[in-house]
């Protein structure tokens, strides 16, 4: 009995040894906890519970000209549904009404709904989609409707809502205007267009807020001196107007289609400014429709064929090596340099002719001539003419992306001897149809060159941030002289030479047509297809505006792919399209003009903010981002539907104004 008594002891000694060594264990850690790792363990808790959470932007607004919106943010939601959040008895009380509600809304039966609603809470699926891209309208609806107004925790609605940027003139001018967004395969931000170039104007710049959390995953706002309020975006004032815009996407629309090219490109510049009232860039997608993807006219820098015959002319006649009344043999159509031929397209040539009307025909051979006998001792000088002329380099746009030029000069590896001939008639260069473009305006200009401009101002409300004024590349291009004698030269261009099928009597227009041979140096010619363009000025006489069109690849089957025949018709119809319905009076629709209605806008929307009030104003009429900033400023929080100008207002004009209400606005 006195053995067993003893084992109890040692037994008994050696779990009181065991929990004092716990206890010691115990009180270790805590010490340690406590005063060796307790700044660490009190960040992490407060990480856990408190965290800052960014307040976004509002996203400014993209405007045409015109005030015609092209480019804002609205909100868009998505809604799921937690199956296993409702009762039993709830679900089946509601599930059938529900099915019915959402089949008034959505575009399938209500049987359909109903299936799918017990197969979610049969399968316990908590985040079943029950639509998408749903507008603040159609949010409100469902959000009502039976069991999901019992809310997330009793009837399992699931409310996801993000901003999306939306055109409201559609595909007009997408690619001019652009997108700015996180690319979701890599999470790196990518772009393009306006919307990239000035997306430090419209981002504007967010805020944070501390909150702290609280029961059921419910985080609750920390008011502190930490606090940052949002910074909302700038708005971007274009210079695209949606009148010409529509006129000149429809119009080349129109040829690519009748020809099957691949692809085209329409600019339209005001002469004086340089800023681009229309541009339009489209390509052939694989089921034949045409999409705006890439910016040709910006991007796409290719041999531009006779248009870079006005080079030629413009610095002979600077140069005063020839006149525009020299003569040249055409030599039946073919001459040769280091054995290889130039041929017009004239079959036989022209006969003698002088150099003015050599250009007017756009005959190669004496063109090439001109260039070749007159600078052969001394090509550099015609090269450094092209660099004179701006042509060597970008025209440094606000857009990525902007095609370098190829302007050979001599001792580069590149230049041959074919290479000055050769230049004469639009080969061994090129050039965007931009820089073209602004070339050509430049004649227009009376020898200004200015860069083209696609945005005009950075406003905040009525208020300037920042003005984009004409910018002046070159403010003498050539001299008088030249400048009289080159623009008669394209004037007859329309009136008896290449472009004559455009000429009217009632409707004077200037310009050069092109013909090029694009990829005619791959093996057998497999790749080669024509480049058909387009570039003058209107009216002639007093230039208004300026106006390029490229059309690549059209369908030769046709036998007509010539400038005058391709591109020509697009320049015709919008430069007719712009001015009144009767073109002999030759008015032409004013733009440089304050904007009657922006202006209107503007000051209503000052006046409104600047009085005083107590009570809700009345919003009706007034354009959505005017009423949301006066409610703002009021203290009301506010919700929008659509876009443009307010239409219904949730809580009435005059009544009492509560703090921090909700007020949800419908816009049209």
């Amino acid at each position: 009995m006195a053995v067993d008594d003893k084992h109890i002891s040692y037994r008994i000694y050696l779990v009181a040894v065991f929990i004092f060594l716990m206890a010691i264990a115990i009180v270790v850690k805590l010490t340690n906890i406590q005063w060796v790792e307790g700044d660490h363990y009190r960040k992490l808790a407060k990480q856990r519970t408190v965290r800052n959470f960014v307040i976004p932007a509002n996203k400014g607004n993209i405007y045409s000209a015109d005030g015609s919106l092209l480019a804002t943010s609205i909100p868009n939601y998505e809604i799921r549904f937690d199956a296993k959040a409702p009762k039993t008895e709830t679900f089946e009380k509601y599930v059938r009404q529900l099915s019915d509600s959402l089949a008034t809304v959505l575009d399938r039966p209500a049987g359909y709904y109903e299936q799918e609603l017990r197969k979610a809470r049969a399968n316990k699926n908590r985040y079943y989609l029950i639509a998408r891209n749903l507008s603040y309208t159609e949010y409100v609806k469902i959000k009502g409707f039976p069991l999901f107004k019992l809310g997330a925790f009793k009837g399992g609605i699931i409310i996801e809502q993000e901003t999306v940027r939306k055109h409201p003139i559609g595909k007009i001018a997408e690619r001019t205007i652009g997108y700015d967004r996180i690319d979701p395969a890599t999470g790196i931000e990518v772009g393009k267009g306006i919307e990239w170039a000035f997306k430090s104007y419209l981002n504007g710049k967010d805020g944070k807020i501390l909150k702290q959390k609280i029961a059921k995953g419910q985080w609750k706002p920390i008011r502190d001196v930490n606090e940052v309020d949002p910074i909302d975006g700038y708005d971007v004032i274009s210079t695209i107007d949606v009148f010409i815009q529509d006129i000149a996407h429809h119009a080349l629309l129109k040829q690519l289609q009748d020809y099957e090219a691949d692809h085209g490109c329409v600019v339209v510049m005001e002469t004086e400014t340089g800023y681009i009232k229309a541009i339009s860039n489209l390509g052939r997608s694989e089921d034949g429709s045409y999409t705006e993807t890439v910016n040709y006219a910006v991007a796409e820098s290719h041999e531009p064929g006779s248009t870079f015959k006005l080079v030629d002319l413009m610095a002979i006649l600077e140069d005063k090596v020839a006149d525009t009344s020299t003569v040249y043999d055409s030599h039946n159509g073919v001459v040769k340099y280091y054995g290889r031929s130039v041929r017009d397209s004239h079959h036989g040539g022209y006969g003698k002719i002088s150099l003015a009307r050599g250009f007017e025909l756009s005959s190669n051979t004496v063109m090439v001539q001109a260039v070749y006998d007159n600078y052969k001792s001394n090509p550099s000088k015609f090269v450094n003419h092209i660099k004179s002329f701006g042509l060597d380099k970008p025209l440094g746009l606000h857009f990525k992306g902007e095609g370098r030029p190829i302007i050979p000069h001599p001792g580069d590896k590149i230049w041959s001897g074919i290479s000055l001939p050769w230049m004469a008639f639009g080969y061994s260069v090129s050039v965007t149809p931009m820089q073209t473009l602004a070339f050509y305006n430049s004649v227009a200009n009376n020898g200004v060159m200015v860069k083209p401009q696609f945005v005009s101002e950075i406003k905040e409300w009525n208020k300037t941030i920042k003005k984009f004024d004409t910018e002046v590349i070159n403010p003498k291009i050539c001299s008088d002289e030249t400048l009289k004698k080159v623009r008669a030269v394209l004037g007859n261009v329309v009136k008896k030479g290449t472009a004559s099928k455009l000429y009217s009597k009632e409707f004077p227009m200037a310009g050069k047509t092109g013909t090029a041979m694009v990829n005619y140096n791959k093996a057998g010619r497999e790749g080669m297809y024509y480049a058909s363009s387009f570039v003058g000025y209107f009216p002639a006489d007093h230039p208004k505006y300026s106006c390029i069109v490229v059309v690549h690849k059209p369908n030769t089957s046709k036998n007509n792919y010539y400038g005058a025949d391709v591109a020509g018709p697009v320049f015709k119809r919008i430069a007719q399209k712009i001015f009144t319905d009767a073109p002999s009076t030759n008015k032409i629709k004013q733009l440089d003009s304050k904007i009657a209605k922006q202006e209107i806008s503007y000051a209503k929307f000052d006046t409104q903010s600047n009085t005083k009030t107590n009570v809700i104003p009345n919003l009706k009429g007034m354009p959505g981002m005017d009423a949301i900033a006066l409610l703002e400023n009021l203290g009301m929080k506010v919700k929008v539907n659509g876009v443009g100008k307010v239409k219904n207002q949730s809580i009435q004009a005059g009544q009492n104004i509560n703090k921090n209400a909700i007020i949800v606005l419908e816009l049209s």
